[in-house]
């Protein structure tokens, strides 16, 4: 299919990359030249300017992925809806505030065009990997957009529709303030091995026993160890961890609901500490494991 990707940061390069080397049309756009030319290499289209985009389209129905900041989604809409004519599909597949989305689909259907929220994990290793993929909205918008998702879960990720605007991101966003809980409890772990009463143990070693037949064995764990390994005091880690506000919005939506979320919100309430210099062994290995599965700077100036 003809698809135009915008933004091609750590994950919209290898997304782009992924649907051009597999048959897809593929245009791509960023605010910067660099990431656009290198993606003219894996077989992209170059469109350095929005207008590009449109042009590139002449008639068809133009259909628009945007890989973004949450904190610029607002602006970057508003930008492609002076532009693009009507009928036209935008795909939200960043970390989108799923009450924005709500809000946001409503604005471009003003346009009588339809937004797409198709929450995206997989990290950096996507495009090796597969992507895991989380869509709401419209059916026949989704359908449209189904030969993309195929190819971008290949070889192990997955996709599914789960409902009306909004649904895709919610779900995203419980994937990742589960993530918040998992990621504290390994780093905890860990912690405890390090400092515990048995002095010098062997972090990475328990890592790779507990990835062959135990109960917490996972990719993160793989990913604990594989940091432990590489540095088993973590030296060149700060220990300040980012929240990029997937658990924020979590945990205020299970307050309107009524519902307890204690393991998210002491790993969320961690991560607050952190910022503010409360660092240990533990809030390193966050960092590090952040480091391996999407590519965020290690350090808080990195």
């Amino acid at each position: 299919m003809k698809i135009a990707v915008a933004g091609l940061g750590r994950m919209g390069k290898q997304i782009a990359r992924k649907l051009s080397e597999n048959g897809h049309q593929v245009l791509a756009h960023n605010r910067s030249k660099q990431p656009i030319d290198e993606a003219t290499s894996y077989g992209a289209a170059a469109a350095y300017e929005k207008s590009d985009v449109v042009k590139a389209f002449d008639g068809q129905q133009l259909v628009l992925w945007l890989m973004i900041p949450a904190d610029v989604v607002d602006i970057e809409l508003d930008a492609w809806l002076k532009l693009i004519p009507a009928g036209s599909l935008i795909v939200d597949g960043g970390n989108s505030d799923f009450r924005l989305t709500q809000q946001r689909s409503e604005r471009v259907s003003q346009n009588s065009s339809v937004l797409v929220d198709v929450g995206t994990s997989g990290g950096i290793w996507g495009y090796k990997n597969g992507f895991s993929m989380m869509a709401g909205g419209e059916e026949a918008a989704f359908k449209t957009i189904e030969p993309a998702l195929q190819t971008l879960a290949r070889p192990a990720g997955a996709y599914h529709h789960f409902g009306p605007s909004g649904s895709g991101h919610f779900v995203k966003m419980v994937h990742n303030a589960i993530e918040y809980g998992m990621m504290e409890s390994l780093a905890e772990g860990y912690h405890l091995l390090k400092e515990g009463p048995y002095k010098k143990l062997n972090l990475a070693a328990a890592g790779e026993v507990w990835q062959h037949g135990s109960v917490v064995t996972s990719w993160l764990n793989e990913l604990s160890r594989q940091a432990l390994a590489e540095s088993p005091e973590l030296e060149s880690v700060e220990g300040y961890v980012a929240e990029s506000g997937e658990a924020r919005w979590a945990l205020e939506s299970a307050k309107k609901q009524a519902i307890d979320m204690p393991a998210i919100q002491a790993a969320f309430d961690v991560r607050l500490k952190s910022q503010q210099g409360q660092i240990n062994f533990a809030t390193k290995l966050l960092a590090a494991m952040r480091h391996k599965f999407g590519g965020h700077s290690i350090n808080k100036d990195g």
